[in-house]
């Protein structure tokens, strides 16, 4: 493990919602927020309504800056961020994760505490100079975010789905040589 848990389960979570924007949108509908959730189940308040849909769809673009910049500019993201947002840090455990910080309450926004999230654990990356460790995927067509958590730093794409068509591209490149 590169990161403690809850910061690579916060930088999974903000790269699938970063991610949720390349076309098709999927964060489209409320159907689409209960999918979110269910692969990354936050505790705390959670409106399941439209305009907390509008709220993240909204944040897109923010975590998206935050996540991609070098590491002086996501230090401003962050520092911004933390500006931006009334804080209550403790430590806390629940549902069978050991001890971690929030930072927010748990009735503020489901958005805010995303950012405030996020922010947190990219704290932890800018600390273990790990800002390579997300950048934008290899395939030539897409724009979405990679998130490489592997011991060998060998991961270049956002998806299987990418990686596979740039393996396939590849090899079909070989061939021809052949």
């Amino acid at each position: 493990m590169i990161f403690t848990s809850d910061t690579e389960e916060a930088l999974r979570a903000a790269v699938a919602l970063v991610n949720s924007a390349q076309a098709p949108d999927a964060l489209a509908s409320l159907d689409d927020l209960a999918g979110f959730l269910v692969e990354f189940p936050y505790t705390g308040r959670i409106d399941r309504d439209d305009a907390e849909l509008a709220e993240l769809r909204a944040l897109r673009p923010r975590l998206r800056a935050m996540l991609l910049a070098p590491r002086d500019d996501m230090a401003s993201h962050i520092n911004t961020a933390l500006a931006d947002v009334d804080l209550a840090p403790r430590l806390t455990r629940h549902d069978g994760a050991d001890w971690h910080l929030h930072a927010v309450a748990d009735e503020h926004p489901l958005p805010e505490r995303i950012l405030i999230e996020t922010t947190m654990a990219l704290i932890d990356v800018i600390r273990a100079h790990e800002g390579s460790r997300i950048s934008v995927c290899d395939d030539a067509d897409c724009e979405a975010v990679a998130l490489d958590l592997s011991r060998n730093r060998s991961k270049r794409y956002c998806s299987t789905t990418c990686a596979n068509r740039n393996a396939v591209a590849a090899y079909r490149a070989r061939r021809a040589r052949d």
